[in-house]
Order: C-alpha cells, then structure tokens, then sequence
C-alpha cells in the first residue's frame, strides 16, 4: 500500500472553519512550495515520517473521533494524499482538506470539505493563487483569508466581490496572529456590510503559537 510522508497525527479541538471547536484528527503532511511569512508551521517544511495509508487510517480509528482534517504544509504537495482522502470518506469521517489553493484541486474527493487559504499581499505569495481552483468549490467548501493589515484587507475585498465568491461558498477572514489587531478588522467588516466570516483561531487563543495543536 502507499505511504504518505507526514509531519504529526494528533487530536485537537480544530481551531478555525465551520467545524471550529469539534475535537478533531489532524493528519499534519510534509512539504510545502510556499513560504508564506507568517506561516505558524515551518517545521512541517521537512523531516517527517513515511507512514502507510493503512497505518495513517488505523490511527484515525484510534482517536475515536469523527472529523478528520488534512493538512500541511501543503498537503496536496503529495500526489498519493487523494487517495487518502477517498479512505477517509469511505470509512464515514467528516473530513476537511487545508489546501493553499496554489495547487490544482479538481481531482479532490467532492466529499471533502474543501478549505482554500487565498493568499494575500502580506503573505508573500500572492503570485501563487490558481483562480482556477474557484470554478471547483462546492457550497460546503470555504475560501479563507489571513488578514495581516489594511491592504490585505482591502485585496482580499475586492477579490470576494470580483469573483462573487459568497455565491460559490462560504468564506472566512481571520486576522494574522498578533500582526492585525481583531477587533479592527471585525470593524471593517461591520462598516462595508461584507458578506464574510469573521474568525479567529481558537487553538491560539486557548494554548498560544504552540506546536502539536
């Protein structure tokens, strides 16, 4: 059987999309194309262990816990993830994939919640995005923004409006982790009626930056 190369399984609450607060398996791969400046885990970069589908599937089960999130890294960096994916559905999981939306997306499992991180400005990698990917988004899926300042803010605006992204899915702005102060962004949000989401990220509000969670 297969194997994937992967960085961490663990049992959380998961700490940001629709299914924020459920205790969840985090299914963390190895790699990533992307560097994002403020990106929460670069240990994932490298190193790694090879597990086989089998095993990583066995340890699911163990956890005894419904939803399952795939992430990375960049997840999809690793062809043999789909197959993954497909397992994961089979066995009755709610599982969600934490994809950047730089890589091609069509051949995900339409079980799967798809929750794609456009990429802003400030992130450094902006270049990256295949809009491509947005014709592909069902409504379960999610389009999520990191919001690092003003001019993230208004960029990641105009893109919702531009590609009418609420008619696609549903879609996410969460404030950079002590780069944009929360409740200014909430405020922008309120003052232009923006049909958005906001969210922060549970996991560090309750155990701060620490890796594992």
């Amino acid at each position: 059987m297969s194997s994937l190369r992967i960085s961490e399984i663990f049992v959380s609450l998961q700490g940001e999309s629709r299914s924020i607060g459920f205790p969840t398996v985090f299914i963390r791969l190895t790699g990533c194309p992307l560097r994002c400046h403020y990106c929460d885990t670069p240990y994932a970069f490298q190193g790694g262990e090879q597990i086989t589908l089998g095993e990583i599937v066995e340890r699911v089960a163990a956890s005894h816990v419904h939803h399952v999130c795939v992430t990375g890294g960049e997840p999809l960096a690793q062809k043999g993830v789909l197959a993954l994916l497909g397992l994961l559905c089979d066995k009755g999981y709610e599982v969600s994939l934490e994809t950047s939306g730089a890589i091609d997306v069509s051949d995900v499992d339409r079980r799967v919640i798809k929750v794609m991180d456009l990429k802003t400005p400030a992130s450094g990698e902006m270049e990256k995005n295949l809009y491509e990917n947005i014709s592909f988004l069902t409504p379960q899926d999610q389009v999520k923004f990191v919001i690092c300042n003003r001019e993230d803010y208004q960029w990641a605006k105009e893109i919702v409006l531009h590609h009418d992204l609420p008619a696609c899915c549903e879609i996410l702005f969460s404030p950079s982790f002590s780069q944009q102060p929360p409740a200014e962004l909430a405020q922008w949000i309120i003052d232009d009626h923006l049909p958005v989401r906001f969210q922060m990220q549970l996991h560090k509000i309750l155990w701060g930056e620490a890796e594992g969670r």
